[in-house]
């Protein structure tokens, strides 16, 4: 055999002089992208089956005839917006969507305004509030408390005949006799907006204070020299840079507040009088769990809401974004463009 043979029989690595370190390394080479794969299969899975398999099948049988308790065959209706119709035409559900929007407003309002007042005590750097620990605990606590036990207590407090609130006012001589508060329209609803006021102000406090902590010091310690008093430093640097996050509290309490269920359901019975307290949510558990189980009509009553909650999500995005950001990316994308067109007439 020639020295030319046993060259060519050696590896490549020998024939081009490469170390032999990278050529192992090569053939030992391990992707790591198939594990992140295989690691988001138990949420693909758990995600297809409890989520998008019951949102397609919502979606479905909002177009059927599908009703009655146990029923497991359904026929597509001649007309597949009948089930829309008849719950966009019905009184009840129009008293429910605005009950819901009414006590989300209610709630929303002095909820953002007081965990924006509250953000900005506990992180002024000139005056440190003592016990900041202790102050976010508390507030953030009853966000944490089941909505059974919060339901409970509320209902207690306006006991009728008997009750804190009535002892109370009857000690002080303010009224002569028990009243019923949950009968009361306007009451109940004030109860029920109280109680997701306060149930969600402190969650809306950390999230701000989160949001704020991530603002430069240097932006506050810049507007201090140039003598701004707090209330500046609120306005065109606190409020500008939380853009982002006041975005995302208030399309998440938007979300969360057209779903409103669980403390109309549990506190005021039967809704209160004349539905005072009936949200879409209780409506459509109503028309999908009680009667003729209507499931046909809760499902297009849940896609109804869907499709409110995604446009009016679409809306405060909108309305919220910082228009010279985008006037500035649109500015660069068409100069992104010409320069494209340029080059391709310059044959580059």
């Amino acid at each position: 055999m020639g020295d030319g043979d046993t060259l060519s029989s050696f590896p490549n690595f020998l024939r081009t002089k490469k170390p032999l370190e990278e050529w192992y390394m090569k053939k030992k080479k391990i992707s790591y992208a198939r594990f992140g794969y295989i690691f988001s299969i138990p949420f693909v899975v758990t995600f297809a089956l409890f989520t998008l398999y019951p949102i397609i099948y919502t979606v479905l049988i909002g177009f059927t005839d599908f009703k009655g308790l146990g029923a497991t065959t359904f026929n597509f209706l001649d007309d597949p917006l009948q089930n829309y119709k008849t719950i966009l035409e019905s009184p009840t559900f129009r008293i429910a969507l605005g009950n819901t929007f009414r006590m989300w407003g209610w709630n929303f309002l002095p909820q953002i305004l007081l965990a924006l007042l509250l953000a900005s005590i506990f992180t002024n750097r000139r005056h440190k509030v003592k016990g900041q620990g202790f102050f976010k605990v508390v507030f953030y606590m009853p966000n944490i408390i089941t909505a059974a036990t919060v339901a409970i207590l509320f209902g207690s407090l306006f006991g009728y005949p008997m009750g804190p609130i009535n002892d109370l006012l009857m000690s002080l001589g303010i009224i002569d006799k028990p009243f019923f508060f949950l009968q009361s329209k306007s009451i109940a609803r004030g109860v029920v907006s109280f109680i997701q006021f306060w149930m969600w102000y402190g969650y809306t406090m950390i999230v701000l204070i989160s949001g704020i902590l991530g603002i430069s010091p240097e932006i506050y310690e810049a507007a201090e020299i140039d003598g701004a008093t707090s209330w500046d430093k609120f306005r065109y640097v606190t409020l500008p840079n939380l853009r982002t996050i006041l975005i995302y509290t208030l399309v998440t309490s938007l979300i969360g507040g057209l779903q409103m269920f669980d403390i109309p359901q549990l506190l005021v019975a039967k809704s209160g009088p004349d539905n005072a307290t009936l949200t879409t949510s209780c409506f459509i558990y109503n028309q999908a769990f009680s009667g003729s189980y209507l499931y046909n009509r809760a499902s297009a009553a849940s896609m109804i809401m869907f499709v409110i909650i995604a446009i009016l999500s679409i809306i405060v995005f909108y309305l919220m974004q910082d228009r010279s950001e985008v006037a500035e990316n649109k500015a660069l994308k068409k100069v992104a463009r010409e320069m494209k067109k340029k080059a391709k007439r310059e044959g580059v």
